[in-house]
């Protein structure tokens, strides 16, 4: 049964908008409080995802230490004069906080290799590796960007309840592997759903409010474990979970699912439905089943029935140039991937307060996020990737040949800022260079370069304690050469979104 026609004067009526892109700029209109209030929704799913991402900052790190007084003064003097505990005997020194502060202290880890105590950080990567691999078609396919991003939440914040739980290194790793396995498409399916609601002049935007929120969450972490100051680790996995179980709960009631999603998969009713409810006033009570159908054109090409789950993947890898350019990009979010997850996790390495540390790098993620949003309608992709990632390896690798503390820490927040608005436009680009019939395959593929970054990112800086280079040197020395790949692929700012490969293809000629 289709609904009535409300309207039957509305002039618009007897215009055809054969884009998609037409349709929504006409039906959606400005970006109204609905479409505020859905991005908003979606976005707040980046603020668990980065407590998790970072979280390992403050549950792996290794406390201070002191000599014990009771020594006697001949051994104090030797205790004094090594920075290593692994050279002291055990009952010379002890920790300066309880033992259940960190895993490091409570399983006695601080003797372990690089790879151990390096393990648990590069698990929760690994997991996001193998997720994106296997889950990251589902939202192209089947279950759509909504109920992957509500099923991958849910994964990860029920993992890392569990996670507060274990019992020996082994088992916390394993329990970070599901965890990072369930986040591995929230950041994808949330920045893919924002920019598929909403019309061309507020696209390249409303990715960065998912941005903020990422800030938002790694924020609240240092605040988190300074009011945990001598607890148990376990709290703070209890503290960021809990809340986002909640939130997976009522994302599946309230956010709505992509309409250029809908409309790909032929979900006509769906789609109309989708489209009045976040629709500007002023078209809502014309925008009838009846009248959308009449004013695009559906693609005759696409089932609905479709049941191949690697439908997508498959299309981006059969089209050579698409093949091409996502190589490119992989490559080059590998590089950023590296450094803007490792600089965090090597914090501690550095001779300077943590919480601290952890803050100001947190806070310096508001400033990308902002530039990038302010900026992002007049910069050149190409251009500015190059340049943020240039700067961020150079200052990154210039932090660990200056001894000054202060300069130290100066280069490596420069650092870190360029990572981040340099992660920021990466992702943005990326949805721009590939259709919506693959786009979240290929964020997806992107974001799995940047985290293999990261799995590679926690080795090297349990090996960096020792040899400083071995962390931020090498950092710096990837990005940099990893950027020059985005010579390669097309400038994308100004262009429209396309849905079909075809159509990306003609756009290209």
């Amino acid at each position: 049964m289709t609904d009535p026609l409300l309207s039957h004067n509305d002039p618009s009526e007897h215009h055809r908008h054969d884009s998609l892109d037409d349709t929504i700029e006409y039906c959606i209109g400005d970006f109204g409080w609905m479409q505020f209030l859905q991005t908003t929704l979606v976005s707040i799913a980046w603020f668990f995802d980065a407590q998790q991402v970072f979280i390992s900052v403050f549950t792996d790190a290794e406390p201070k230490w002191s000599c014990n007084s009771s020594t006697s003064s001949l051994d104090m003097t030797f205790c004094g004069n090594k920075s290593n505990v692994c050279q002291l005997p055990k009952d010379s020194w002890s920790w300066d906080f309880p033992a259940h502060t960190s895993i490091i202290s409570e399983w006695s880890l601080e003797c372990a290799g690089s790879i151990v105590m390096g393990l648990p950080a590069s698990s929760f990567f690994l997991g996001c590796l193998a997720g994106g691999f296997a889950l990251a078609t589902l939202a192209d396919s089947n279950l759509g960007r909504k109920n992957m991003l509500v099923l991958s939440c849910l994964v990860m914040s029920v993992s890392g309840m569990f996670t507060s739980f274990s019992t020996n290194v082994w088992m916390y790793s394993g329990l970070r592997f599901l965890s990072g396995l369930g986040r591995s498409t929230i950041g994808t399916c949330a920045l893919v759903l924002s920019a598929e609601r909403v019309g061309k002049r507020w696209r390249e935007k409303v990715g960065i409010i998912g941005f903020i929120y990422f800030t938002l969450g790694f924020l609240s972490l240092p605040a988190m474990a300074f009011m945990l100051k001598g607890s148990s680790w376990r709290l703070m996995y209890i503290w960021t979970c809990s809340p986002a179980i909640i939130y997976s709960l009522f994302a599946y009631f309230l956010v709505r699912e992509s309409p250029r999603w809908l409309f790909i998969k032929g979900k006509k009713d769906e789609f109309a439905a989708t489209v009045r409810s976040i629709a500007s006033p002023v078209h809502e009570s014309n925008l009838t089943k009846s009248f959308i159908g009449r004013c695009i054109q559906w693609p005759e090409e696409i089932k609905p029935q479709e049941t191949d789950i690697y439908a997508a993947m498959k299309i981006l890898l059969k089209k050579r140039w698409a093949l091409r350019q996502l190589l490119a990009i992989m490559v080059v979010g590998f590089g950023i991937g590296m450094i803007y997850y490792g600089m965090p996790l090597g914090l501690a390495n550095l001779s300077f307060d943590l919480y601290l540390s952890v803050t100001l790098n947190a806070v310096s993620e508001f400033p990308a996020s902002l530039i990038t949003f302010v900026l992002i309608g007049k910069l050149n992709r190409k251009v500015s990737v190059l340049g943020l990632s240039m700067l961020s390896g150079i200052c990154s690798v210039a932090c660990v040949l200056v001894s000054r503390k202060g300069l130290q820490i100066g280069l490596e927040l420069v650092s870190f800022f360029s990572s981040c608005a340099a992660f920021n436009v990466v992702l943005i680009y990326t949805l721009e260079l590939f259709p919506t019939c693959v786009r979240n395959s290929a964020v997806s593929m992107v974001r799995q370069a940047l985290v293999v970054g990261g799995v590679i990112s926690p080795v090297l800086v349990a090996a960096g304690r020792k040899k400083g280079f071995m962390s931020y040197g090498v950092f710096g020395v990837t990005v940099s050469f990893c950027s020059l790949f985005v010579s390669c692929l097309p400038e994308t700012r100004g262009k429209k979104l396309c849905d079909t490969m075809e159509e990306e293809e003609h756009n290209e000629v």
